[in-house]
């Protein structure tokens, strides 16, 4: 019976250590898939930002010379 008991003893600890072991692993999945989807939004910011940035500049210089046409001609 002490063996039974023993042995029951140690399959709980075991349980207890996979359920431990599983969570962790669970949470650092959910760390990395909310770190990959971030990465990816910002990513895709940047080139908005970017984009946005060259057609700014090349609108101000097509005005620019379009101005420039008309005062000059």
């Amino acid at each position: 019976m002490a063996q039974l008991e023993h042995s029951f003893e140690q399959e709980t600890v075991r349980e207890r250590a996979h359920r431990r072991d599983l969570r962790r692993d669970a949470v650092t999945r959910t760390r990395q898939r909310r770190k990959a989807k971030v990465e990816q939004a910002q990513k895709l910011r940047f080139l908005m930002l970017l984009l946005m940035i060259v057609l700014t500049v090349v609108g101000v210089t097509v005005a620019m010379f379009e101005t420039l046409a008309w005062i000059v001609g």
